[in-house]
């Protein structure tokens, strides 16, 4: 372990930490794959020689790379090669695809794309869709059958480590210190998008220390010490697999160990493999933990502290007890304010309390006139910063959204909450029609807009039914009416879903009617809908057997 002194912020530019840790612990692990152990020091090496890679490919400071890419270790030493370079990497959901895909190609803008082989039928795809084409595609994997397809060099993925030394300043000379001076702290380093709340997905820019100072707050509220090991399994498109467990690891100095994907039935056989004592869940990934059947090993494993964000209060000592765990942390975030609030370790809250507000920023409530509300109102959870770059730098190529976000000076988190008496803060619901399930925030226009496409829908409207494993999470219905003379059942839908579609758009009910209930300016009543609920009349397509194809 190796905390890192960051008050200085000339030292809070991610390449910095990176290299100072290569100085100061260079064969000490900074990822684990599996088997395989990536030391301080290598990841080091392999950044620099990303980046001469990357500037050899005509990235320099500014341009952005995106990556369609799954999980794996590649992600670290091309993301830090190319802030290296002052470039920027932008992840895509690799379950995207159709114009989602397209649309996050087109706004991201990038020449360069780092993709997966298997993946590169979707990129042909979404080039078709929107005639964005990409200029160079570095690929892992053999993608060598797609090659006349997409009409691009096709360059195998290994060659970004092909070439060893110091990476490349701006000037095509050696990199050295110096060319840190260039960079500042409040840098845009990644763009990460939203879920698409309200439409076209928003690209989140995110800066050195954004992300340097979210890190070091997880460092502090699972009181890191010698010895621990953090583990992965979030997908490297989600800002949480970031900050919550590769830089909460670089800034300490510990080892990130990393998967594929999350699986309940292998998550704490995976933390007995590394060894891991630090671990960090979103939605209802550990209530899916806590679902599954009792062994009688749950507790023998090595894992002290969990962030399992969200947990319901009354269900922390259930976590604890069953799996033996120390201490579970809590929080709530964005993506464009990178921990808002949380629990500090050892202090008592009232139930289901959110936590304090984070040094750097200041927040309040606000009703629709940004005035602030009284204690025991509900109001939006605003926010702005008190020292620089401590949120989201704003949306990539957007300046019309970020100037909508950012109204009268405050950034307004479209999140609803109150204040009791007692100063703590509650979360009472999301301010715009969206749907949060499995971690993700989906957006029920996108999902109508993908049922809208089918032949045989004439009108849709999709809303949450409370999840059974977390009430804080929500599956999707759709409620459909068909076109006159039309016959499609809800399986052919579903299907039409995903096949076109994210596979998390499937919905899980759908039911037709034969009319919506809508306002006298036609807009669709979905409170009848949510009222309403799951019916007798109501396709179920977990009870069906329905099999979604990822």
């Amino acid at each position: 372990m190796n905390l890192l002194e960051l008050d200085d912020p000339a030292d809070r530019l991610l390449g910095r930490c990176l290299q100072r840790q290569a100085e100061a612990i260079p064969d000490d692990d900074f990822i684990v794959w599996d088997t395989e152990h990536f030391s301080y020091g290598r990841i080091d090496a392999l950044a620099d020689a990303s980046a001469r890679a990357f500037s050899e490919a005509g990235v320099g400071p500014g341009d952005s790379v995106s990556f369609l890419l799954d999980t794996g270790p590649e992600w670290i030493w091309s993301t830090f090669g190319l802030n290296r370079l002052g470039a920027v990497w932008i992840p895509t959901n690799v379950d995207y695809k159709g114009r989602w895909l397209a649309e996050s190609f087109e706004d991201g803008g990038a020449r360069v794309l780092v993709a997966d082989a298997h993946l590169l039928p979707r990129v042909a795809e979404a080039a078709r869709l929107t005639g964005h084409r990409f200029e160079r595609i570095f690929v892992r994997g053999d993608g060598s059958a797609h090659a006349r397809e997409l009409g691009v060099p096709l360059v195998p993925l290994e060659e970004l480590i092909a070439k060893p030394g110091e990476a490349p300043d701006h000037g095509g000379q050696d990199y050295d210190e110096q060319d840190y001076d260039e960079q500042g702290y409040g840098d845009t380093t990644s763009v990460l998008w939203t879920s698409g709340t309200t439409g076209r997905s928003k690209g989140v820019m995110q800066s050195h220390n954004v992300w340097i100072r979210a890190a070091l707050s997880g460092v502090r509220n699972s009181s890191v010490r010698e010895g621990d090991v953090v583990y992965n399994c979030l997908p490297m498109y989600q800002s949480a697999a970031w900050v919550a467990n590769v830089y909460r690891a670089l800034v300490s100095g510990i080892p990130c160990a990393m998967d594929p994907a999350f699986s309940a039935s292998e998550f704490w056989d995976r933390t007995r493999h590394y060894g891991a004592t630090l671990v960090f869940t979103l939605g209802a990934m550990h209530m899916f933990l806590l679902n599954a059947p009792k062994r009688d090993d749950d507790a023998d494993n090595p894992v002290r502290v969990a962030g399992f964000v969200p947990t319901p209060d009354h269900l922390v000592p259930v976590f604890k007890e069953r799996f033996g765990l120390e201490h579970i942390f809590q929080g709530y975030g964005q993506s464009e304010v990178l921990g808002l609030l949380t629990r500090a370790p050892g202090k008592a809250y009232a139930p289901n309390a959110l936590g304090d507000v984070e040094s750097g920023i200041e927040m309040k409530l606000l009703d629709d006139d940004d005035r602030e509300v009284a204690d025991g109102e509900t109001g939006e959870f605003c926010v702005r910063p008190s020292e620089p770059h401590t949120i989201f730098s704003g949306y990539w190529r957007n300046p019309e959204a970020t100037l909508r976000a950012f109204r009268n000076l405050w950034y307004h988190t479209g999140d609803l909450g109150r204040r009791d008496e007692a100063g703590e803060h509650y979360f009472v619901d999301r301010k715009q029609d969206f749907i949060r399930f499995k971690g993700r925030n989906i957006s029920s226009f996108s999902v109508e807009a993908a049922l809208a496409a089918h032949p045989a829908v004439m009108q849709c409207a999709v809303h949450g039914v409370t999840s059974a494993e977390l009430e804080a999470e929500a599956e999707l219905k759709a409620c459909i009416v068909l076109k006159p003379g039309e016959q499609a059942s809800a399986e052919d839908i579903a299907r039409f879903i995903n096949d076109t579609a994210p596979y998390f758009f499937v919905p899980r009910y759908i039911e037709f009617f034969e009319s919506l209930p809508q306002t006298p300016t036609n807009r669709v009543q979905k409170f009848v809908l949510r009222e309403r609920g799951v019916t007798p009349q109501t396709w179920d397509g977990r009870a069906e057997g329905f099999e979604i194809k990822r």
